[in-house]
Protein backbone atom coordinates (compact mmCIF):
# COMPACT_ATOMS: atom_id res chain seq x y z
CA UNK A 1 0.00 0.00 0.00
CA UNK A 2 2.89 2.32 0.81
CA UNK A 3 4.35 1.77 -2.68
CA UNK A 4 1.12 2.72 -4.47
CA UNK A 5 0.75 5.82 -2.25
CA UNK A 6 4.36 6.79 -3.01
CA UNK A 7 3.74 6.39 -6.73
CA UNK A 8 0.54 8.39 -6.50
CA UNK A 9 2.32 11.21 -4.65
CA UNK A 10 5.22 11.20 -7.11
CA UNK A 11 2.76 11.32 -10.00
CA UNK A 12 0.84 14.19 -8.41
CA UNK A 13 4.08 16.10 -7.79
CA UNK A 14 5.09 15.54 -11.43
CA UNK A 15 1.75 16.85 -12.69
CA UNK A 16 1.97 19.89 -10.40
CA UNK A 17 5.53 20.65 -11.53
CA UNK A 18 4.45 20.40 -15.15
CA UNK A 19 1.55 22.77 -14.49
CA UNK A 20 3.89 25.18 -12.70
CA UNK A 21 6.29 25.20 -15.65
CA UNK A 22 3.42 25.96 -18.05
CA UNK A 23 2.10 28.77 -15.83
CA UNK A 24 5.56 30.34 -15.61
CA UNK A 25 6.13 29.97 -19.36
CA UNK A 26 2.84 31.58 -20.34
CA UNK A 27 3.18 34.37 -17.79
CA UNK A 28 6.60 35.51 -19.06
CA UNK A 29 6.20 34.65 -22.72
CA UNK A 30 5.30 37.80 -24.64
CA UNK A 31 3.24 37.40 -27.73
CA UNK A 32 4.52 39.38 -30.67
CA UNK A 33 1.78 40.54 -33.01
CA UNK A 34 2.52 40.03 -36.69
CA UNK A 35 0.95 40.42 -40.10
CA UNK A 36 -2.42 38.68 -40.31
CA UNK A 37 -2.99 38.70 -36.55
CA UNK A 38 -6.02 40.40 -35.08
CA UNK A 39 -4.75 43.67 -33.61
CA UNK A 40 -5.19 43.72 -29.84
CA UNK A 41 -7.71 46.22 -28.59
CA UNK A 42 -6.50 49.03 -26.39
CA UNK A 43 -7.99 52.04 -24.70
CA UNK A 44 -5.90 55.11 -23.98
CA UNK A 45 -6.56 58.77 -23.31
CA UNK A 46 -5.21 60.94 -26.10
CA UNK A 47 -3.54 64.27 -25.40
CA UNK A 48 -6.70 66.08 -26.47
CA UNK A 49 -8.59 64.31 -23.65
CA UNK A 50 -10.56 61.93 -25.87
CA UNK A 51 -10.53 58.20 -25.26
CA UNK A 52 -9.06 56.26 -28.17
CA UNK A 53 -9.42 52.53 -28.75
CA UNK A 54 -8.49 50.21 -31.57
CA UNK A 55 -12.09 49.03 -31.78
CA UNK A 56 -13.14 52.61 -32.51
CA UNK A 57 -11.41 52.39 -35.88
CA UNK A 58 -13.22 49.32 -37.24
CA UNK A 59 -13.96 49.90 -40.91
CA UNK A 60 -11.05 52.34 -41.22
CA UNK A 61 -7.32 51.93 -41.64
CA UNK A 62 -5.42 52.60 -38.42
CA UNK A 63 -1.72 53.40 -38.44
CA UNK A 64 -0.55 52.70 -34.90
CA UNK A 65 2.91 54.13 -34.28
CA UNK A 66 4.92 53.47 -31.11
CA UNK A 67 7.60 56.10 -30.52
CA UNK A 68 9.57 58.13 -27.98
CA UNK A 69 11.16 61.58 -27.87
CA UNK A 70 14.55 60.05 -27.01
CA UNK A 71 14.49 57.88 -30.16
CA UNK A 72 16.30 59.65 -33.07
CA UNK A 73 14.59 57.59 -35.83
CA UNK A 74 11.20 58.36 -34.24
CA UNK A 75 11.96 62.08 -34.34
CA UNK A 76 13.19 61.80 -37.94
CA UNK A 77 10.01 60.11 -39.19
CA UNK A 78 7.61 62.48 -37.39
CA UNK A 79 7.38 65.10 -40.22
CA UNK A 80 6.55 62.50 -42.89
CA UNK A 81 4.05 60.79 -40.57
CA UNK A 82 2.34 64.17 -40.02
CA UNK A 83 2.26 64.84 -43.77
CA UNK A 84 0.87 61.34 -44.30
CA UNK A 85 -1.96 61.99 -41.82
CA UNK A 86 -2.82 65.27 -43.53
CA UNK A 87 -2.87 63.54 -46.92
CA UNK A 88 -5.11 60.65 -45.83
CA UNK A 89 -7.25 62.38 -43.17
CA UNK A 90 -10.37 62.42 -45.32
CA UNK A 91 -9.84 58.97 -46.81
CA UNK A 92 -10.57 56.83 -43.76
CA UNK A 93 -7.00 56.55 -42.46
CA UNK A 94 -6.07 57.64 -38.94
CA UNK A 95 -2.61 57.79 -37.39
CA UNK A 96 -2.33 57.26 -33.64
CA UNK A 97 1.08 57.79 -32.10
CA UNK A 98 1.67 56.29 -28.67
CA UNK A 99 4.75 57.50 -26.85
CA UNK A 100 6.45 55.48 -24.13
CA UNK A 101 8.14 58.58 -22.68
CA UNK A 102 8.53 58.54 -18.91
CA UNK A 103 9.32 62.24 -18.70
CA UNK A 104 6.05 64.10 -19.27
CA UNK A 105 7.74 67.52 -19.49
CA UNK A 106 10.08 66.36 -22.25
CA UNK A 107 7.14 64.77 -24.05
CA UNK A 108 4.99 67.93 -23.85
CA UNK A 109 7.89 70.15 -24.96
CA UNK A 110 8.51 67.85 -27.91
CA UNK A 111 4.85 67.96 -28.98
CA UNK A 112 4.83 71.74 -28.65
CA UNK A 113 7.89 71.97 -30.89
CA UNK A 114 6.89 69.35 -33.49
CA UNK A 115 3.09 69.81 -33.51
CA UNK A 116 2.23 66.41 -35.02
CA UNK A 117 -0.89 66.33 -37.20
CA UNK A 118 -2.05 63.03 -35.76
CA UNK A 119 -3.56 61.75 -32.51
CA UNK A 120 -0.95 61.37 -29.78
CA UNK A 121 -1.02 59.73 -26.38
CA UNK A 122 1.57 58.97 -23.73
CA UNK A 123 1.77 55.51 -22.18
CA UNK A 124 4.70 55.64 -19.73
CA UNK A 125 3.81 52.20 -18.35
CA UNK A 126 4.13 50.85 -21.92
CA UNK A 127 0.99 48.76 -21.53
CA UNK A 128 -0.26 49.12 -25.10
CA UNK A 129 3.07 48.36 -26.73
CA UNK A 130 3.45 45.32 -24.45
CA UNK A 131 0.14 43.98 -25.78
CA UNK A 132 1.61 44.25 -29.28
CA UNK A 133 4.99 42.80 -28.29
CA UNK A 134 6.75 46.00 -29.32
CA UNK A 135 10.22 46.56 -27.95
CA UNK A 136 11.93 48.57 -30.70
CA UNK A 137 11.13 52.14 -31.68
CA UNK A 138 9.69 53.33 -33.88
CA UNK A 139 7.45 50.39 -34.62
CA UNK A 140 4.28 50.82 -36.61
CA UNK A 141 1.30 48.57 -37.26
CA UNK A 142 -0.92 49.25 -40.24
CA UNK A 143 -4.24 47.79 -39.20
CA UNK A 144 -6.71 47.15 -41.97
CA UNK A 145 -10.42 47.90 -41.95
CA UNK A 146 -11.04 44.33 -40.76
CA UNK A 147 -9.01 44.87 -37.55
CA UNK A 148 -6.11 42.69 -38.68
CA UNK A 149 -2.48 43.74 -39.00
CA UNK A 150 -1.85 44.31 -42.69
CA UNK A 151 1.75 45.41 -42.30
CA UNK A 152 4.29 45.84 -39.52
CA UNK A 153 7.16 48.27 -39.88
CA UNK A 154 10.13 48.15 -37.52
CA UNK A 155 12.25 51.28 -37.80
CA UNK A 156 11.57 54.63 -39.40
CA UNK A 157 9.65 54.91 -42.61
CA UNK A 158 9.16 57.58 -45.23
CA UNK A 159 5.40 57.81 -45.02
CA UNK A 160 5.13 59.97 -48.11
CA UNK A 161 7.09 57.54 -50.29
CA UNK A 162 5.09 56.58 -53.39
CA UNK A 163 5.30 52.90 -52.45
CA UNK A 164 3.86 53.57 -49.01
CA UNK A 165 1.06 55.85 -50.16
CA UNK A 166 0.20 53.41 -52.94
CA UNK A 167 0.08 50.56 -50.43
CA UNK A 168 -2.30 52.52 -48.20
CA UNK A 169 -4.53 53.43 -51.15
CA UNK A 170 -4.74 49.72 -51.92
CA UNK A 171 -6.13 49.07 -48.42
CA UNK A 172 -8.93 51.60 -48.83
Amino acid sequence: MKTSTDRLLKGAIGVLLGALVLVIYFSIHERVIGVGDRAPDFTITADDGHTVSRAGFEGKVLVLNFWATWCPPCVQEMPSLSAFQKTFAGAGVTVVGISVDQDERAYRAFLERMRPAFITARDPAARVNADYGTFMYPETYIIGRNGRVARKIVGKADWMDAGMTGYIRGLL
